[in-house]
């Protein structure tokens, strides 16, 4: 179950509280190329976002690369349609920044109230070699919501931050290859339903839960060198189980839970210059979310590749399609994508919130 940006299930509790719920997209630095997999990603990821996704995979890296801007942004539906619907689009990029505060997306589901709202920003400049990465990350989504004019505004806030490394080790030849990511995280988090009457206050010391831990994600990727190169993929998300410290503000975020992610992959020799990989995977493969029915944590998706420049890809994740496109050499990457995930608490194809993801890098 995995889907972005990101990506990040949107769901309302019985308190009609906004989440960010880990379980659909747990890393820290979601790729808009997994995303268009259906996030089936961690038996095939080979650039930097493998400290991520899988950090075994850091040792499938062919070039040094040099990463000054990695850019990832996110919006979806419910923005577009409280700006005006998709055709005012550029009315819509105008206002994408609005997406970021509360007041300033307030005034938009005001105009165009009944809308769900998600927007994402995140940059992860970075040094990759084979087998390592240095790094830093910083995201920042926000969501929100207003049924009506009389109803509660309801807004969410995330922001994820710090410097991070990864190191991959491969044994027998390359055939069998470990990794592990460290990230000094520190989160700030917020949610707040505000009164249809109230204003849009929101206060930095007591609204806002803030802390700092250690975020560990290791992986192993096993690749037989054999016809397809049937690879099985695991990766352990926060697999020391850390909580946070130095909790400031309102206190500690939510603790993240330590998952695990299962997958295994086919990629067949097409041609010379033509590469197919298909892939299926698990998210959440020790049940920690048992609120997340089975069938919205598979994942499912293929990439077909042209002389590794031209990329089409596609998948299924969280009971949604979604698809995308690339263009990639050694100093530009350029990712296209939209995926969906479902927007209700518990359901399964009941509610799509459907999203669009554009990644963007520059160096050499």
């Amino acid at each position: 179950m995995k889907y972005i940006l990101v990506i990040l299930l949107f769901t309302q509790s019985a308190f009609a509280r906004l989440y960010f719920d880990d379980a659909s997209s747990p890393e820290l630095i979601t790729s808009a190329r997994a995303l268009a997999m259906g996030g089936a990603y961690g038996a095939k990821v080979n650039d930097p976002w493998a400290a991520f996704y899988n950090p075994a995979g850091l040792g499938s890296v062919r070039k040094p690369q040099v990463h000054l801007l990695n850019l990832h942004l996110e919006t979806n539906n419910g923005f577009l349609d409280a700006t005006g619907g998709s055709g005012n689009f550029l009315k819509s990029v105008g206002n994408y920044s609005d997406a970021f505060t509360a007041g300033g997306v307030r005034s938009l589901l005001v105009k165009n109230p009944g809308s769900m709202t998600h927007a994402k920003v995140s940059v992860f400049p970075n040094i990759t070699f084979r087998g390592l990465t240095l790094g830093y990350i910083y995201s920042k989504q926000q969501r929100a919501r207003l049924k009506d004019a009389s109803s509660d505004f309801e807004v969410a806030e995330r922001e994820d931050s710090g410097p991070m490394m990864s190191l991959s080790i491969p044994f027998f030849g390359g055939v069998v290859k470990f990794g592990a990511t460290a990230v000094v995280l520190t989160r700030k988090e917020m949610w707040k339903d505000i009164a249809a009457a109230d204003p849009t206050v929101i206060d930095k010391n007591t609204d806002y839960k803030e802390g700092t831990m250690t975020h560990l994600v290791v992986g192993t990727r096993i690749t037989l060198p054999v016809f397809l190169l049937p690879t099985l993929s695991l990766v352990v998300r926060n697999s020391s189980q850390s909580e946070w410290y130095d909790a400031k503000l309102g206190g500690a975020p939510e603790i993240i839970p330590s998952t695990v992610d299962a997958s295994v992959s086919l990629t067949p020799f097409t041609s010379r210059t033509g590469r197919f990989h298909f892939e299926i995977g698990m998210k959440d493969f020790g049940d920690r979310y048992k609120d997340v029915p089975s069938n919205r944590k598979l994942m499912t998706g293929f990439e077909l590749s042209f002389m590794r420049m031209m990329f089409f890809r596609a998948g299924f994740g969280d009971g949604w399609g979604s698809g995308g496109i690339g263009v990639r050499s050694q100093g530009f990457i350029f990712d296209l994508t939209t995926y969906a995930i479902e927007a209700s608490q518990s359901g399964n194809r009941e509610e799509e919130d459907r999203r669009y993801a554009l990644n963007m890098s520059l160096g050499f």
